[in-house]
């Protein structure tokens, strides 16, 4: 009589044994199915669900990750919007065109102010006999300014009514930006708002920023609830949170910047304006206006008369390091130097936030700081 053949594996050899005549071929233990079922529904589920870091390797340790990743099927990128699309179209070509170089380079001076601005005599001290170099907009969104200097006379644009924290403040600087860009001789773009005075005279400031072609806008990332704690899951997909940063209103930005900011409709649309770097290497982490946050409030410490000295000057222009304090309980200090062209350099060419009964020790002081 034949005997028909079973493979069983084992440590040992191979055995022969016989078969049950009347157990159905097509039955197997349902342990067997079950587990088959288990690892191809994980399988499945770490290729569809793929974690976000990958210092973990799905189901399995590091120790045996690569061959089990190489074994696998490319993880799909998420697919771009047709905005982002755009959006990266755009701003690929503005980075990647070549400025144009006139030949009288100008600065931009952008004043945003709700009315007067009370240091203009200051700011005349510091633009005189530096005719052709600069060029003034003024941002009044309450009442027309009565100016003091005949440097500030029509320098107004049109202006929209402005709401501090809310998109007014950001339209407001876009409306700057736009009507300065018209004048093709303006390189570089400065925010300024009626509390701030210059720190340096103007060659010092002309030459540090043409001297520069990088873009001043302060960032910093932020784990405290007055940082990442205010991002929006509404954000995403073009804003994820890993790109979530903090930092002030008062840029510097050069000419290539300054269009790709007009250009932009989708961040602008998700709220979104400093936040994400779309040129991270041309652009450096803080702003060339300081402002002073050590008081901890909402608003930062500002100067009256009996507070501006020369020392206090002089201490501000000697500043050569940015500092950041997280809103987090562990108010973590984050201090960054300040390198232009591979060297350390003072920070800040301006500063703010002085009372306008500040005025008369600043041009005391002016023509003597300035030289520092």
């Amino acid at each position: 009589m034949k005997i028909p053949k079973a493979w069983r594996l084992g440590i040992g050899e191979m055995h022969i044994v016989p078969a049950t005549r009347h157990r159905s071929p097509s039955r197997r233990p349902p342990w067997i199915i079950i587990l088959v079922s288990l690892v191809c529904l994980s399988l499945i589920g770490a290729y569809v669900f793929p974690p976000r870091r990958y210092a973990a390797c799905y189901l399995f340790a590091s120790s045996v990750c690569s061959p089990f990743k190489q074994w696998l099927p490319p993880v799909p990128a998420r697919l771009l919007t047709d905005d982002e699309i755009a959006s990266r179209v755009v701003i690929r070509d503005i980075l990647n065109s070549h400025p144009i170089q006139p030949k009288n380079p100008k600065i931009a001076f952008m004043f945003l102010t709700p009315g007067p601005l009370p240091f203009e005599k200051l700011w005349e001290k510091f633009f005189l006999g530096h005719e052709g170099r600069y060029t003034i907009y003024i941002h009044a969104s309450r009442e027309k300014p009565e100016h003091l200097s005949p440097l500030f006379v029509d320098r107004e644009i049109h202006s929209e009514k402005v709401v501090w924290g809310k998109i007014s403040m950001v339209d407001a600087e876009k409306r700057l930006l736009a009507n300065a860009l018209e004048d093709a001789d303006n390189q570089h773009f400065i925010l300024l708002s009626d509390s701030c005075v210059p720190l340096h005279n103007f060659d010092y400031v002309f030459n540090y920023l043409m001297e520069s072609n990088i873009s001043f806008v302060d960032c910093f990332e932020d784990p405290g609830p007055h940082g990442t704690g205010r991002y929006s899951e509404h954000m995403l997909p073009e804003v994820e949170k890993k790109v979530w940063r903090k930092g002030a209103q008062w840029f510097t930005v050069k000419r290539q910047h300054a269009v790709l900011v007009l250009a932009d409709s989708l961040y602008y649309s998700k709220f979104k304006f400093y936040c994400k770097m779309v040129d991270p290497n041309g652009i450096a982490n803080w702003s060339v206006t300081h402002v002073d946050w050590s008081e901890g409030k909402w608003h930062p410490k500002a100067y009256r008369a009996q507070d501006v000295s020369f020392e206090l000057l002089k201490n501000i222009t000697a500043i050569d390091e940015s500092l950041h304090v997280t809103s987090d309980e562990k108010r973590e200090i984050q201090r960054r130097p300040c390198f232009l062209n591979g060297s350390k350099r003072p920070c800040y060419l301006f500063a703010r936030k002085f009372y306008p009964e500040a005025l008369n020790n600043l041009m005391q002081y002016f023509s003597n700081y300035t030289s520092i």
